[in-house]
């Protein structure tokens, strides 16, 4: 085809040529087919060649395709929407089909929902979801209610809301665009906008949102981190970033901790060991094809922050897998996916790795990065990495990871020491050459924070807000914004302005106290931290921007006479910074449109009468504010108003409706007189209420009130609701006023009540007010009953920055009522404060006490005696200044400190004293200390005379000698008793300031006792005993201690009730001690005996029988010995029968022991024979023995006696306890078993001691002492000690065991088997059966 075209051509060509030159021309043809014709040739064989290409392309693709689902199966892909929901408006009750395309490997999971919310972090925008593209509407739109600037708290909840009025097509209905956040964190801080598209372009509003810190998790901690984001995503490896949070009192932060969660899982893991100090950090180890969020906690020196809330899902996945795929399009209608592996033909062994070079150096870590080798081959890959410091060896670093992505973060790098590394490709088959080494990488020191921000500057924005701006720092290094702070004027603590950093270099700092002085100061962020503080601004109080007012409104009629009209209307919403100083009123017919000014001078009050006008015309009005920056714009032109003269009875309108002490359920309304007061004066008015928006209005008040103020109460907190006041005179109720402006129960944020109070120094009476914002052109203006005080010689008012007080200066009853203060250019800061009768009598009683004040006293005075004898007088002030003065005044005579005087004071105790060093009569008399302590006085009296004083006086004399009493040995303790365990009485004392020379001697009656171990002084201790105590031991006891430097003397009167204590504690011992009664067969009958440590008959004991007490007679005797006591019953008989028992009381606690001789029948009657039986066979002694023996040494000694018994009984005789056996010193006989003695020959002072000999047979015995004292030759006759006679001990017979087991063992018919044991002092009888034991 193409050689006929360029035939046809030549043909074409060659039949312009003329006919006289056709030769030529066809010699001419001939060479350009003799060059054509191959060249034509080459184009058909290329032509055909590219067919067979054509055809072979045509069948890969057609392969290709077959196999693109197996391609695209092996690709992750994160899930997408290809084609988005788009909004429908349907009608209602018709269906409506919602649809979108989605595409995700592996397969996406798709869930519908209704109104979507974002758990956790996520917002919900109720207006409409999100448009790729927004086109003009036809709507004309108002924005009402806008959303403000708004404060919440890490973890809240908030919502930005704005009404708004659309009209379309003369239809006007409503709506309202809301934005919740319903889990808030620090990064949604920030500017919101509402952009709305309407028929004319646009209508927006936009307010900042602060989002401050949650509470630490511990105190001092700092806040959460935030802007967490994951960068340079691979198949294992993330780059985490995000953005410091702001310091201001806590501790700096000393690094970061970064924790990582797989999608759908709640388990948190930490990624690094040790915190990271920068603002990124490398997590590698991730799987291929998982999804991860990432979070980060700040920690410093107090704790670790709240965690930040979590990044976004990202999927570790190889970016370079997607660059080894192309896309073809065929025919414009297929795509066809082919891999670089399909181009490369069949590859084993990878290519090395190129482009081996650090992406991140930072001091802490370094990130290696390179580029996949080409070729790679099919089978899967991964990397070895190599590392060399100088001229070292390679070492491997990441032996125990199998690196799949061309990231790798390194650690473990010297500081100083440069580094170079090279990769390796590996897989299946192989590993592949090394890649070309880097270059050499070293750790660096972070690159640091940014310099300080420059000059900060801060002006005035509005009345809670300040202008910040300040100059870029010199040294920004990458810079990620500024923090702001600020504080009060005063104040030490600085304050976040901001918790998310800002970029721009200036900034609007909001929520601040209106009135209130601040200073600011910037800090720059990068990812290094924070920088230094910069300088701080100048201090600027909190004020609205200097500008002109905004436009009065609401002019109303308030009288008309037919020449005239009086109007009045409401002051500008905004006053412009500045007090409103003038008004200006223009008017107009209501059919012209020009108009003339009423007033050329400015017009201070809010009413005007415009006069000149014509009855019965309609005219129109408007006024103009102004203030110190110029005249603000016109207010709206009022409604028509006719001229015409009023003429009803009743009264004009109440106007300039205001409010006071709004709260939460109350607010008071307050309102001025009408103008026009009718046929008659006005007598009270009716104040309406209602909702906002509604029309029935409610009589708050049923009968008139003669005041222009009412308080209304019960009211909705947070609900608005407007109000009109009717007035009344005798004709009847008027017009209705115009309708208040709409006012909001809910107390402004701050508000403070009045505080009635007393002046601490000065003791005024006053109110004062806090007020929670002020402005420079504020004033406070004092009511009372809300009549404005103005110049009142009563009460004076002062105002020292948001405070105001009002102070009383002579308050009596006519000061009673109710006060009120309204702050003026504020949102109605005022409060109200009722002074009553009863508070104000309480704080006169305590203005006189300040201005009479009087020191305080914790103690009056009084006195002490001192050890030395010195009177110490005192008395102690609560609290005492170190300029106080005081001085002392006895009998009407000031005394100084000086010659026997001593007179101090402590500030720190308060304490005033004067010490008498020689306290004698002529101190006697009354004593007073008069203190000035500033203004405060008081004085206080001690009367020292009469008894008083005679007491005082002996005691300083008792302390002066007891003060010389111990310069030499005294007693520390002064006699005293105790009793031992074995019931001796012992009379202790202590002794101090002795030496081995000093003497101690005791004496009863002035006698001296000498004894038996001589008292030991250097021991601190001595004691006299007294044994075997009894009436006898009556006396005067002294001890007498003495040496060269003096004596002393301890006296102790054993006596009256001293004796009765101690006989009192020997009871305590030996009733403690008492066994149980033991029943004894003696010649006269029976005894009952109760063997105790020690008895005497001076303790207190009591026999009873049958619960009655027991009188001592021929029948029952009563008596005892020192180791026991004893009742004897004399021919008992069946009367005698019955319980027995002895009290020993020691005056606090009683020791009872029983005995129970109640035997039943002819048992008891034989138990009785028995004893009988027994006690008349006993073996006893008749007689013939003394109590004591005195015998001069080397006599002999005899002791000789008759015994009894039937059968004869055996005799034994001991000294001092221990059996004495017969010697040629000592012979003990017996003869015909009747005369018993003991001869001692040539007796020493060895043999003196006690004796005893002991009778007994089997029906039992009797045990008799001897005491047996030896003197020598020439000394005195010793006198017998004192002591008791000793009487026979009986001993116990054996038939007492029998007496016990008549009653139980006798009965049941055993057999009596007594084995009887004899013991010094004692008998132990065993019953064979019941084992009993006596």
């Amino acid at each position: 085809n193409r050689v006929h075209r360029s035939s046809s051509r030549l043909s074409c060509n060659s039949t312009t040529i003329s006919s006289t030159s056709r030769c030529e021309s066809q010699v001419i043809n001939i060479h350009c087919l003799h060059f054509i014709l191959p060249s034509r040739l080459w184009f058909t064989h290329a032509a055909c060649s590219a067919q067979s290409l054509d055809a072979f392309y045509f069948l890969q693709v057609r392969d290709m395709m077959a196999k693109r689902p197996e391609y695209l199966d092996d690709i992750p892909k994160m899930p997408d929407f290809l084609v988005a929901l788009r909004p429908h408006t349907v009608w209602e009750k018709t269906p409506v089909k919602l649809f979108c395309t989605v595409q995700g490997n592996p397969r996406p999971i798709v869930k519908w929902s209704e109104h979507p919310t974002l758990t956790g972090e996520g917002f919900r925008l109720d207006l409409m979801p999100h448009l790729t593209e927004i086109h003009p509407s036809k709507l004309e739109v108002t924005l009402l209610d806008r959303f403000k600037v708004s404060f919440g708290v890490e973890g809240g909840s908030i919502s930005l809301v704005c009404s708004m009025v659309p009209v379309l097509f003369m239809s006007v209905g409503g709506g309202a665009a809301r934005l919740t956040l319903p889990h808030l964190a620090k990064d949604d801080e920030g500017l919101y906008t509402l952009r709305i598209f309407t028929k004319d372009g646009t209508a927006e509003h936009s307010a900042y949102l602060f989002v401050s810190d949650a509470a630490p998790s511990a105190a001092g901690a700092p806040g959460a981190p935030m802007s967490v984001k994951a960068y340079d995503i691979n198949s294992d490896y993330v780059l985490v970033a995000w953005k410091p949070p702001n310091t201001v009192n806590e501790a700096a932060i000393s690094g970061y901790f970064v924790d990582r969660c797989e999608a759908g899982s709640d388990t948190w893991v930490q990624c690094n060991d040790a915190p990271v100090k920068v603002c990124k950090y490398p997590v590698h180890g991730l799987k291929v094809g998982r999804s991860y969020h990432f979070r980060v906690r700040a920690v410093n020196s107090a704790g670790i922050s709240r965690p930040s809330r979590k990044s976004d899902k990202v999927t570790a996945l190889d970016d370079a897998e997607s660059q080894r795929l192309q896309v073809i399009k065929i025919e414009g209608r297929y795509d066809i996916v082919i891999k670089d592996d399909d181009l490369e033909g069949y590859v084993t062994i990878p290519g090395e790795p190129t482009d081996v070079h650090a992406s991140e150096v930072f001091k802490s870590y370094v990130v290696l990065s390179w580029s996949p080798p080409s070729p790679r081959g099919r089978a899967p890959l991964w990397y070895v990495i190599e590392k060399v410091s100088g001229t070292g060896a390679w070492q491997r670093i990441n032996t125990a990871v199998k690196l799949h992505s061309p990231r790798y973060p390194v650690f473990d790098l010297q500081d100083g020491q440069k580094y170079q590394f090279r990769v390796y490709s590996v897989n299946l088959y192989g590993s592949s050459e090394a890649s070309a080494p880097s270059e050499p990488v070293e750790k660096v020191d972070e690159d640091g924070v940014p310099s300080a921000p420059g000059q900060v500057i801060a002006t005035r924005n509005t009345k809670s807000s300040v202008f910040v701006q300040w100059d870029a720092p010199k040294s920004p290094k990458n810079l990620m914004g500024y923090y702001i702070d600020g504080r009060v004027v005063g104040a030490k603590e600085w304050f976040p302005c901001n918790h998310k950093p800002f970029k721009h270099t200036r900034f609007v700092v909001h929520g601040l106290i209106p009135g209130e002085t601040y200073a600011f100061r910037v800090q720059a962020v990068n990812v290094f931290g924070l920088s230094e503080e910069s300088q701080e601004s100048s201090p600027i109080a909190v004020e609205p921007a200097l500008a002109t007012p905004s436009a009065p409104f609401g002019i109303t009629m308030l009288s008309c006479d037919g020449a005239s009209i009086t109007l009045a209307w409401k002051s500008p919403k905004h006053c412009g910074g500045s007090k409103v100083n003038a008004y200006y009123v223009d008017k107009r017919n209501a059919d012209s449109l020009v108009w003339k000014e009423v007033n050329q001078s400015a017009i201070t009050e809010r009413t005007c009468t415009v006069e000149n006008l014509t009855e019965g015309t309609f005219y129109e009005f408007k006024v103009q504010a102004g203030n110190m920056a110029g005249v603000g714009v016109p207010s709206a032109p009022s409604a028509p108003m006719k001229c015409e003269a009023w003429t009803m009875d009743e009264p004009g309108p109440a106007y300039d409706l205001s409010f006071s002490e709004v709260r939460g359920h109350s607010l008071v309304v307050l309102w001025k007189a009408p103008v026009y007061t009718g046929a008659s004066a006005v007598t009270g008015y009716f104040v309406e209420m209602a909702k906002k928006g509604s029309s029935e209005f409610v009589t708050l008040n049923e009968e008139a009130v003669s005041h222009r103020y009412l308080q209304a109460t019960g009211l909705e907190e947070g609900a608005t609701y407007v109000f009109k006041v009717r007035a009344v005179n005798a004709s009847g109720v008027g017009k209705a006023s115009q309708l208040s402006e709409p006012v909001c129960a809910k107390a402004l944020p701050g508000t403070k009540e009045i505080l009635a109070s007393v002046d601490e120094e000065t003791g005024d009476i006053f109110l004062s007010l806090e007020a929670c914002e002020i402005c420079e052109t504020s004033k406070f203006v004092w009511s009372k009953n809300y009549k404005p005080i103005g110049d009142c010689p009563r009460v004076s008012v002062s105002t020292k920055g948001r405070t105001s007080r009002l102070t009383f200066t002579s308050p009596d009853k006519d000061d009673l009522g109710r006060y009120s203060v309204v702050v003026t250019d504020t949102d109605g800061v005022s409060g109200s404060h009722t002074l009553t009768e009863d508070a104000l009598n309480t704080m006169l009683e305590l203005s006189y006490a300040i201005r009479h004040p009087v020191v305080p006293l914790k103690h009056g005075l009084n006195y002490e005696i001192l050890e030395k004898g010195h009177v110490r007088f005192w008395l102690q002030a609560v609290k005492l200044s170190p300029s106080v003065s005081y001085r002392f005044i006895v009998n009407d005579k000031e005394v100084t400190s000086g010659e026997g005087h001593k007179i101090s004071h402590d500030v720190a105790t308060g304490v005033i004293q004067m010490t008498v060093d020689h306290f004698t009569r002529a101190n006697e008399g009354t004593y007073t200390v008069q203190i000035h302590d500033g203004k405060a006085k008081t004085q206080s009296s001690l009367v020292l005379v009469g008894d008083v004083f005679k007491a005082a006086l002996k005691e300083a004399e008792f302390q002066r000698k007891e003060h010389i009493r111990k310069q030499g040995p005294h007693f520390s303790e002064y006699l005293y008793f105790t009793v031992t365990e074995d019931c001796t009485v012992m009379l202790a004392c202590k002794v101090a300031n002795v030496k081995k020379e000093t003497t101690f001697h005791w004496y009863k009656e002035d006698d001296e006792i000498v004894p038996e171990t001589p008292p030991n002084v250097m021991s601190g201790a001595c004691a006299l005993p007294i044994p075997l105590f009894s009436r006898k031991d009556h006396g005067v006891y002294k001890a007498v201690l003495g040496d060269d430097r003096g004596k002393d003397t301890s006296v102790f009167d054993i006596s009256g009730q001293v004796f009765d204590d101690i006989i009192n504690a020997i009871a305590h011992i030996a009733g403690a001690s008492a066994s149980d009664l033991v029943l004894q067969c003696t010649p006269e009958g029976i005894r009952l005996q109760c063997y105790m440590s020690y008895y005497t008959e001076e303790m207190k004991t009591v026999w009873k029988h049958k619960e009655s007490k027991i009188a001592s007679s021929e029948k029952m005797r009563i008596g005892g010995t020192a180791e026991m006591a004893w009742m004897q019953i004399c021919d008992p008989s069946d009367k005698e029968k019955g319980h027995y028992s002895i009290e020993i009381s020691d005056g606090v606690k009683t020791h009872t022991r029983t005995f129970d001789l109640s035997g039943q029948g002819k048992e008891g009657i034989n138990t009785l024979s028995r004893l009988n039986v027994s006690n008349q066979y006993r073996g006893r002694v008749v007689g013939g023995l003394p109590d004591v023996v005195t015998i001069m040494e080397q006599k002999s000694l005899s002791l000789t006696c008759t015994v009894w018994g039937e059968p004869t009984p055996e005799v034994t005789w001991f000294k001092n306890e221990q059996e004495v056996a017969s010697t040629e010193h000592t012979k003990v006989t017996f003869d015909g078993g009747k005369f018993a003695s003991l001869v001692i020959n040539q007796v020493t002072p060895d043999d003196s001691g006690k004796y005893s000999i002991n009778v007994r047979n089997k029906y039992g015995g009797e045990f008799v002492e001897i005491t047996v004292s030896v003197y020598r030759h020439g000394e005195k006759i010793p006198e017998p000690k004192l002591g008791q006679p000793k009487t026979p001990k009986h001993l116990l017979p054996a038939l007492v065991c029998l007496s016990v087991c008549l009653s139980v063992c006798v009965p049941q018919g055993f057999v009596m088997a007594i084995n009887f044991t004899y013991q010094p002092l004692s008998v132990v009888s065993v019953c064979n059966i019941c084992s009993c034991q006596t």
